[in-house]
């Protein structure tokens, strides 16, 4: 079973950018999702990631440790899918990569609806793993649903 152990976490300046890769464009929309109260036990996500798209399932449950599998597909069946079978609106950003220590960070600033989000995540192999807190890693959200993509493609940042 593949299983995803991430936390995520407010970046509180633009210090992480001088070290950061040039980034990349995502989109990702969402083909099935958690709602509210209903008996969801995953989210279907399509994604472009520059030039590679993948369709990505995850388990519906909040915090650090869950389920995720994910598969390459053909660009243009995802560009498709984004156009016509998302569910939300579909979620715009640029992921940087930078590296603290042992450890990559994925540093997404959000575009359109959610323009004005920044997340930093990291993954780990242990969900209690020990990891360089690099000085502009803000306050943890792994447990605020806020913060989760499927959540920010109904309720954007802007709503809040």
């Amino acid at each position: 079973m593949a299983i995803e152990i991430e936390r995520k976490f407010l970046v509180l300046n633009d210090s992480w950018r001088a070290v950061a890769d040039a980034g990349t464009p995502y989109r990702q929309g969402y083909l099935s999702r958690v709602t509210g109260a209903d008996a969801v036990r995953s989210s279907v996500r399509v994604r472009t990631d520059g030039e590679q798209a993948f369709l990505n399932i995850k388990s519906a449950t909040l915090g650090i440790r869950r389920q995720e599998y994910e598969y390459l597909i053909p660009l243009v069946d995802a560009e498709a899918m984004l156009a016509d079978l998302c569910v939300g609106a579909v979620v715009e950003k640029t992921r940087y990569h930078v590296t603290v220590g042992a450890h990559v960070w994925e540093i997404d600033v959000f575009e359109g609806s959610n323009a004005g989000l920044i997340v930093a995540e990291i993954e780990l192999d242990h969900e209690d793993e020990v990891f360089e807190r690099p000085d502009w890693l803000g306050v943890e959200v792994s447990d605020d649903p806020r913060y989760y993509n499927v959540c920010l493609a109904d309720r954007p940042y802007s709503s809040w």
